[in-house]
């Protein structure tokens, strides 16, 4: 059997020419032939004579996408300029806020192409192609290098087709060919590069690439073809097109919050996510899957393996670069790393989660910011959160290597996964934070936020690891005097608690707990648990709670920065009989990875507890006690553990307390408008009893350009401070401007002005706008030739 002729296949447009070049020129086709043109014949019969003069590919030895400007001889068709798109479709795609000169669209949407002629385009004598290229190394094959005729579709679902004017209306800027170009739901995002081939009796001419031809295309969650579709569409006003966020943090009793300034439109920051993706050598042509993005940008907002965007670090030692706390938003970090090349100096799980959220929510991708409380870190792949004593119950500090974190920030993106069997889209798990490789590589995700809820910790990614972070029973082990661990104590129910995240439209916090884990306790919780374990590196049987007579909780006062603070554990006799309690109370500073420092303050009760009564222990501290001991993000953690001297009843109880801060206090002092510096005042109190040193302010704003960080130098104990600040906006609209204060001897303090912008005055220099919407027109589809492929 003959080999088929490769012309006739659209997907090998690079792989040979048949077009002779230097030869005589084609002759002139006969008149009134468009519709046979569409179908792929000029004379009129089976197309045989348009096959090799419809190959569009580029001569022998040209790199597309860097075609040097061809000599232009009488009769060729060479366009004067490319008109990339319009406002309306900016409006259209949502992309209007990007702050970007070039052309931003999204794919499975059409958008414009202007093409200005010298001379009015005649369907029946000229032929046009759009050429588009991805990337340094354009492929057909690849779906990178892109070949559009008029009319047609191209090998990976591309079209262009021909809109006319409506009837009576002049076309401004002389002779022009309205196009509508439209981008498959799967084509792979980036920035491409944009030109056109024009064919007439003479010859074909080819016209040059150029920068300002260039735009960007980006994924669509409101286009139900793509993968990242989401149905709520009203949803994709946060996590799609909201700029300034929150981020929780704290202790699960005490829910503390942070503004972050997502900056996802501003100047540079498209360009600095697609860096991101070049720096860890992404292939273009795998850049339309989400899955795959979203797991390369997890691996490399963190710097480990890959030299990413931030470097880690929890030692409590930031001089050689910025405190984590310090940071207000994304775009400072991520302008850095894009201007220099080097991984950015400082960052902790929410300066990753918001960076992570800054970059899926630009490339098109719908995410939010996750803040999981008592959150587990499994380092030996059990699922579950292991405890190890010897025969005392004397901590085995060297085994205990799984940590409870007093919180920790992750990110949902929303995605199909046709990756995994039904039932599994919707939100997945990614986290930038480096903890464990996964595949070699510091990264996670995305993990199946069912799948996790299941206990399903056989699908990938990383299932089993976020499993533990929210649902893993906390194991207590004691060794045996044959040296081998048993089973003392299961903790249930303290991983995963008020995992939290921006409710969409009403700005507040969304206890979202019920999409990662079943109701505590449940039949269908504690399967999971099961499913999970079943799969972990040390299967296990259920363990028994412990119960008994006397119950202890613990708890709080006001726990203000600088103040004496109050800790009580309260014991409570449930029995029928009189019990001799005996406790000891013992107090440290804990770091919100859930690394403990040593117990700075240490206490033994003996009380006496009544059937059907109470007694309560209290432990006063005062800040010069607990002062030195508390860093940036520290708690104290109270550990109270005790035994009943009747009947060997073992009690103990954790409680974990965050000092609260006072918030800055934002003041706008003049109206805010385009490109006018616009003062703001910032005002705080020193808590503390003690001279503040070392103090820097920083401010950051969607939309909005604001100063460089303000060292403040000292401030006096209980001080109050007045600062004057100039922000500029750039962007018209309801703007957040964020302020975030650090120093060495208190936690971070942030505060959040909200700022309606005008536009700038008529006749005043601001930004260039897109060109003004042509007439409406009326479309006109040609009929795809036969056999080919819709879009």
């Amino acid at each position: 059997m003959p080999d088929a002729d490769p012309r006739l296949d659209p997907g090998r447009w690079a792989a040979a020419s048949f077009r002779p070049r230097g030869g005589p020129p084609a002759p002139a086709p006969r008149p009134h032939r468009g519709f046979w043109r569409r179908l792929g014949g000029c004379c009129g019969c089976c197309g045989c004579c348009r096959r090799g003069t419809e190959d569009w590919e580029p001569p022998p030895g040209e790199i597309p996408g860097c075609r040097p400007p061809q000599p232009l001889r009488p009769g060729l068709l060479a366009p004067r300029g490319l008109v990339v798109g319009s406002s309306a479709n900016r409006i259209a795609h949502h992309t209007s806020e990007f702050a970007c000169p070039r052309l931003v669209v999204r794919r499975g949407q059409p958008f414009d192409l202007r093409v200005l002629l010298p001379r009015p385009f005649d369907p029946d004598g000229d032929s046009l192609c759009v050429e588009l290229t991805l990337g340094p190394n354009p492929q057909v094959a690849k779906g990178t290098h892109v070949l559009i005729p008029l009319g047609e579709t191209s090998a990976t679902g591309w079209t262009a087709e021909e809109e006319e004017l409506e009837e009576g209306a002049e076309p401004p800027g002389g002779p022009a060919l309205n196009l509508c170009l439209t981008a498959p739901p799967n084509a792979p995002i980036g920035r491409y590069r944009l030109s056109i081939k024009t064919r007439t009796g003479a010859g074909e001419y080819a016209a040059p690439f150029e920068d300002a031809n260039d735009f960007f295309l980006l994924f669509n969650p409101w286009c139900p073809d793509d993968n990242v579709y989401m149905e709520k569409t009203s949803d994709l006003d946060e996590y799609v097109l909201n700029e300034t966020g929150r981020i929780f943090y704290g202790t699960e009793d005490q829910i503390a919050e942070r503004s972050w300034n997502y900056g996802q439109f501003d100047t540079g920051v498209l360009e600095a996510c697609l860096y991101i993706l070049d720096r860890r050598g992404m292939p273009h042509s795998a850049r339309g899957d989400p899955i795959i993005v979203s797991r390369v940008v997890s691996a490399m907002v963190n710097s480990l393996d890959d030299n990413g965007v931030l470097v880690g670090n929890w030692t409590g030692d930031y001089a050689q670069g910025t405190n984590p706390s310090a940071w207000a938003g994304s775009v400072d970090i991520l302008r850095a790393y894009h201007g220099s090349g080097a991984p950015v100096r400082y960052g902790q799980c929410w300066v990753f989660a918001g960076v992570m959220t800054t970059v899926l929510r630009c490339l098109g991708l719908p995410t939010r910011t996750v803040t999981n409380y008592n959150s587990a870190h499994d380092t030996d792949v059990s699922l579950t959160t292991d405890i190890y004593f010897d025969e005392n119950m004397r901590p085995l500090e060297r085994l205990n290597t799984d940590s409870v974190w007093n919180f920790h920030v992750w990110n949902d993106c929303w995605m199909k996964r046709p990756d995994l069997p039904d039932g599994y889209d919707g939100w997945q798990i990614v986290d930038a934070t480096p903890q464990e490789t996964s595949s070699g590589l510091f990264c996670c995700g995305p993990s199946s936020v069912t799948a996790v809820k299941n206990g399903e910790v056989y699908l990938k990614y990383d299932t089993p690891f976020v499993f533990a972070e929210v649902n893993s029973d906390k194991v207590y082990w004691q060794r045996q005097p044959n040296g081998a661990f048993t089973v003392v104590h299961v903790e249930e129910g303290a991983i995963g608690r008020r995992i939290s995240t921006l409710g969409p439209g009403s700005g507040a916090r969304l206890d979202i707990t019920h999409q990662y884990k079943h109701p505590e306790g449940s039949e269908e919780e504690r399967r999971a648990v099961s499913t999970a374990t079943s799969h972990g590196s040390r299967p296990r049987n259920r363990g028994t709670p412990s119960s008994g007579e006397v119950t202890v909780t613990v708890g709080a006062g006001p726990a203000v920065a600088g103040a004496e603070l109050e800790l009580r554990a309260v014991a409570r006799n449930e029995g029928v009989e009189p019990r001799t309690l005996r406790l000891r109370l013992s107090l440290s500073a804990v770091r919100y990875t859930g690394v403990s420092g040593a117990p700075f303050r240490q206490e033994q009760h003996r009380r006496a507890v009544p059937p059907g009564q109470e007694e309560t222990v209290t432990m006063t501290v005062t800040y010069a006690e607990y002062g030195p001991h508390v860093g940036d993000q520290d708690a104290l953690k109270l550990t109270v553990a005790g035994a009943v001297e009747e009947t060997g009843q073992v009690v103990a109880k954790e409680l974990r307390v965050r000092l609260h801060a006072p918030e800055l206090t934002l003041t706008l002092l003049a109206p805010a408008v385009v490109g006018q510096e616009t003062p703001v005042q910032v005002v705080f109190q020193n808590p503390l009893p003690e001279t503040l040193s070392g103090a820097t302010l920083r401010m950051e704003g969607a939309g909005i350009s604001c100063p460089k960080p303000f060292q403040m130098g000292s401030v006096g104990a209980g001080q109050t401070v007045r600062l004057r600040q100039g922000v500029v906006p750039l962007r018209p609209g309801r703007r957040r401007l964020v302020a975030a204060l650090e120093s060495p001897q208190l936690g971070p303090l942030h505060g959040v002005l909200q700022l309606d912008v005008a536009p700038a005055p008529a006749g005043s220099t601001g930004s260039t706008g897109s060109p003004p919407r042509r007439p409406r027109r009326a479309r006109r589809r040609a009929p795809p030739p036969a056999g080919s492929t819709g879009g």
